[in-house]
C-alpha cells in the first residue's frame, strides 16, 4: 500500500483515481500529476514501482497544498470570517447555508433534521 502525503492510497485501484484519495487533490489535479511524471492512464497503484511512488510525493509536497496544511488554511478563512462579524462569517456561525440558498424549504444538510414545532394547530370556525 503506497503511503503519499499521510494518506494510504489503495492499492488496486488506477494511479488517477488513487490520488483523488488525498484531501486537495481532485480529478484535474490528479490528470496533471500523472501527466507531468508520464504515468501511464491504466497503470495500477500496486504496480508502482518505489521511484515512481517517490516521484509523486516530491511532486505533490513542492507544488500543492494538501491535507492538514489544507484543512488548517480552510478552517483559518472561516475563522477568519466570523471573527470579522461579516454576512458570511453569520451565516457560519449559526450553521446556515452561506451562498445564498434558500431556507425556507431545503438546507436540511446545514440546518440537521427538521424539528416539529409543538401545539401548532388548524384554526376552525
Amino acid at each position: 500500500m503506497a503511503r503519499i502525503a499521510g494518506v494510504n492510497i489503495p492499492t488496486n485501484k488506477r494511479v488517477e483515481i488513487g490520488l483523488r484519495y488525498i484531501y486537495g487533490i481532485g480529478p484535474s489535479k490528479a490528470h496533471s500529476i500523472c501527466k507531468q511524471l508520464s504515468i501511464p492512464d491504466d497503470r495500477r497503484v500496486n504496480q508502482l514501482s518505489d521511484d515512481e511512488i517517490l516521484k509523486i510525493r516530491e511532486l505533490i509536497d513542492s507544488e500543492y497544498q494538501v491535507e492538514g496544511d489544507l484543512r488548517r488554511e480552510v478552517s483559518m478563512n472561516i475563522k477568519r470570517l466570523v471573527d470579522l462579524g461579516c454576512y458570511r462569517g453569520l451565516r457560519h456561525r449559526r450553521g446556515l447555508p452561506v451562498r445564498g440558498q434558500r431556507t425556507h424549504t431545503n438546507a436540511r444538510t446545514r440546518k440537521g433534521k427538521a424539528v416539529a414545532i409543538a401545539g401548532k394547530k388548524k384554526v376552525t370556525r
